[in-house]
């Protein structure tokens, strides 16, 4: 397998082959030359198995796909699956449909602190900017140019939060501006691997998305001693458009249980103690 990697960005799939095509594309351009990808995928099609051997014929990186049947969502069962299998001492996490910028690992690993979790931002594009999407415009990386076309979709409520595609280096620039985010997102959040563990991983109970896969994290993280930085402004993604999903009551209500109890440690998560997967 080699050198072992630094950081292992986790890829959380379920169908959309040609979507995931893109952004493997867009991992094949990241400056950040030290990481693997897991491709954590809750049974997808053999449509997606065939874009990640593609995929990983001609990539740099070491790409390992992670598969079970589909049983319903099972997210959290899966991501735990990739926990398990990661070699680096930095996870990053993304959702399938989302673009990493060039510079996206490389500022995940800049920013990383002890006991600290990294909460990313993402660019909600436009149905029209996804439309006209190509592997072209990801591998010379023309889909991370803020151009006419992009703002007018951001000024009309096409695109939503367009400001956060805007890559700020200067730690004291993004101070001054205060913008700063509180909340986890699982498609763009990094955690040392360690910490991950400390918490038990993902809690498998959870039978839908929404919730389970970011804010019980975060609120676990935060109650074993793991505070949020944000990083708006850096490790910039796009999320590729499609209706939004619609959290069930029964995650909401699982995670104020979670609030109530204010356990760290998921019972149903890496060791398996009530596991129902």
């Amino acid at each position: 397998m080699g050198l072992i990697p630094k950081i292992t960005l986790v890829i959380s799939v379920y169908n959309k082959p040609e979507v995931l095509r893109l952004v493997l594309g867009a991992c094949s351009r990241q400056s950040f030359p030290a990481f693997e990808v897991i491709i954590a995928d809750d049974g997808s099609g053999p449509e997606v198995r065939d874009v990640v051997t593609e995929a990983r014929s001609v990539s740099p990186h070491p790409i390992i796909h992670l598969w079970h049947e589909d049983r319903g969502w099972r997210k959290n069962v899966m991501l735990n699956n990739a926990i398990r299998t990661s070699r680096g001492e930095h996870l990053v996490f993304i959702d399938g449909d989302c673009l990493p910028s060039r510079h996206f690992l490389l500022d995940h690993w800049n920013e990383r602190e002890d006991h600290r979790v990294l909460l990313g931002r993402r660019v909600e594009t436009s149905e029209r900017w996804s439309r006209e999407l190509t592997m072209q415009r990801v591998e010379t990386g023309e889909f991370e140019t803020l151009g006419r076309r992009e703002i007018l979709d951001g000024l009309t409520g096409r695109s939503l939060r367009v400001e956060d595609g805007i890559r700020m280096p200067v730690r004291l620039v993004r101070r001054l501006l205060l913008r700063t985010v509180r909340g986890m997102l699982g498609s763009n959040f990094s955690v040392a691997r360690s910490d991950l563990v400390a918490i038990n991983g993902f809690d498998e109970l959870y039978d839908g998305p929404g919730c389970g896969e970011d804010s019980d994290v975060q609120f676990r993280l935060l109650l074993s001693g793991v505070s949020g930085k944000s990083l708006r402004n850096l490790a910039i993604q796009y999320h590729i458009w499609h209706p939004r999903t619609k959290v069930s009551d029964a995650c909401w209500d699982r995670f104020e249980m979670i609030k109530l109890t204010r356990e760290p440690r998921c019972l149903a998560g890496l060791d398996q103690r009530g596991s129902q997967s």
